[in-house]
């Protein structure tokens, strides 16, 4: 003999499910009906206020915006016709964004990298009146262009880009976006609270995103090991010495 899912003379699944969708129903459309009553308009009063404070004016709030010091064109400099080695995209970023001997990883170029191509004040390469400012402000008085770093990572994160870039033969772009086919340089901006770049927390205000270097947060680089089949190297001392 089948046992019965439901008692004698007791409501069906089917049955039980409808009365709940009725119920749902007949308690939103009584607040629409009502919508001073139920106070429907006072929770709208509130929670739309709220949603533009926290998703429009906080960000705009949070973070301060700054140019950069000199306008950059990565177009120009990764074209291998003005002299930039490099077969590939990859090793025409690492002619000016260099490994050191000891395998460590120089970052934003320092003045005499720029100076091996702009080492004359008086004899451009170009037209360009940014490298004029460049030349006379920087090279002409042996400054130091302040870059600001748009992927400056705490001072417990330990990051080896040898280990990605050689080792793991992971291109730029993935951490990085196509910097090289940019025009310019994107304007910095900096978290109030914390000092760091909005690229380390991602544009999208909720941490949505949709490509790999949208942000650099700790959840990523784990995820990227992850996908790699690398998750031994989410262990927290192999990143935070």
């Amino acid at each position: 003999m089948k046992s019965q899912t439901n008692s004698p003379g007791g409501p069906s699944k089917k049955d039980w499910f409808r009365s709940l969708i009725g119920l749902f129903l007949s308690y939103y459309a009584d607040l629409i009906s009502r919508p001073f009553g139920s106070g429907l308009v006072y929770f709208f009063a509130g929670f739309v206020p709220a949603l533009v404070i926290g998703w429009l004016l906080f960000p705009m709030a949070l973070y301060s915006s700054q140019a950069q010091p000199l306008r950059f064109s990565h177009v120009v400099h990764n074209n291998r016709d003005i002299g930039i080695s490099g077969d590939t995209e990859v090793e025409r970023c690492l002619y000016c964004h260099s490994f050191r001997q000891d395998g460590t990883f120089t970052g934003t170029p320092k003045l005499e990298t720029c100076m091996e191509c702009h080492n004359d004040p008086g004899s451009p390469a170009g037209n360009d009146p940014e490298e004029k400012k460049f030349l006379t402000e920087y090279v002409e008085k042996n400054r130091e262009v302040p870059w600001l770093s748009y992927y400056r990572q705490p001072d417990n994160v330990y990051f080896s880009h040898i280990a990605h870039v050689k080792m793991g033969n992971i291109d730029c772009r993935t951490c990085h976006g196509d910097h090289g086919r940019s025009e310019t340089t994107p304007v910095y901006e900096q978290n109030r609270l914390t000092g760091y770049s909005r690229n380390i927390w991602g544009k999208n205000i909720a941490g949505y995103k949709s490509n790999s270097w949208d942000r650099m947060k700790m959840d990523d680089c784990a995820d990227c090991h992850a996908r790699r089949g690398h998750s031994e190297q989410n262990e927290c001392f192999v990143c935070h010495k």
